[in-house]
């Protein structure tokens, strides 16, 4: 028995040029740009297609931006009769990856998604000043052992896990001179490697209160529906439909850890999901998924082609 899951991607797989290549080929993709240019009042559809980078990367345009291409997949795989209610059992998303996958399940609209997504963007750019925070990424050590390495460099100051992605790929995030020590701890740790990465802010720890508060009156603000299938939330790793619980799990996720190694976990294992489909740009998901279970099947479905035979599979 197949059985399905749609995940969207986070931040770090825009690229200059997503997109172009869907709104060349269907009249639907190019609906969804301009319903997200008109939402936001700016010609971010130019910025995706054309660039410059440096302003595509700024998180008040990269989480949008990354939201525009997955619905404009989603949108197209409706036009051949591909329907997420009918194909998927559930849905998750890595970081902002949960608006685009709560937009796809119909629980936001596609123009309030798209303002959510500015306003976080812009939160989280501004809760702490630049070059006051920093994130870097443990490669080879467990959770636990990245945990303890987080608790040991904090000293008074903020270091928290932010992202546990994959079995020895754990994200920390929090005080700038904290994440360098975390990242020489990490290495006497028996880490492969220990580098800082290149974030304007430090995602997912507690100095993104600020984000958070403005979050929760943000979420107040907008009407939600249930989703048609259920959200694997980040900070819960299990399935929730209900949407308060989702606005709730929504500000928590802005402070709180992605716990994509165990949602994929779940999804594979207690749920039974043997096929992971990445909407959007990019193929992190796909890459991460396979690490954390080599029996999954995981495909990326971002360009024309990938649709093509995404539908045909589906269709076969």
């Amino acid at each position: 028995m197949t059985k399905r899951a749609f995940t969207f991607p986070g931040q770090g797989s825009q690229a200059v040029g997503m997109g172009k290549d869907l709104a060349a080929a269907y009249p639907e993709a190019r609906a969804v740009f301009q319903e997200v240019d008109e939402a936001l009042n700016q010609r971010l559809s130019a910025i995706m297609f054309e660039g410059p980078e440096d302003i595509l990367r700024l998180t008040e345009n990269a989480q949008p931006a990354l939201m525009a291409v997955s619905m404009a997949v989603i949108r197209v795989l409706q036009s051949k009769g591909v329907t997420l209610a009918d194909h998927a059992a559930y849905v998750a998303g890595h970081s902002l990856g949960e608006y685009s996958a709560l937009c796809a399940a119909g629980t936001f609209s596609l123009s309030d998604t798209a303002r959510l997504l500015k306003t976080r963007g812009q939160a989280m750019q501004k809760a702490v000043p630049v070059g006051h925070g920093a994130m870097a990424a443990l490669l080879g050590l467990d959770l636990e052992t990245a945990s303890a390495v987080a608790a040991e460099a904090g000293q008074g100051e903020v270091c928290d896990v932010a992202n546990d992605n994959a079995p020895g790929q754990v994200v920390i995030s929090g005080a700038v001179a904290a994440v360098e020590r975390a990242v020489e701890i990490a290495k006497g740790k028996g880490a492969k490697r220990a580098l800082l990465l290149p974030v304007s802010a430090p995602f997912h720890c507690s100095l993104m209160q600020p984000a958070a508060d403005a979050m929760a009156a943000a979420l107040a603000e907008v009407g939600m529906q249930a989703p048609v299938v259920p959200l694997v939330a980040n900070v819960l790793a299990t399935p929730i439909s209900d949407p308060a619980e989702i606005r709730q799990r929504l500000v928590e996720q802005v402070t709180g850890v992605v716990r994509w190694t165990e949602s994929v976990t779940w999804l594979t294992t207690q749920a039974g999901v043997t096929h992971l489909h990445e909407l959007g740009t990019g193929k992190v998901l796909t890459g991460l998924a396979k690490r954390i279970n080599a029996e999954a099947i995981a495909s990326a479905v971002g360009t024309p082609a990938d649709i093509d035979a995404f539908v045909a599979e589906l269709t076969a």
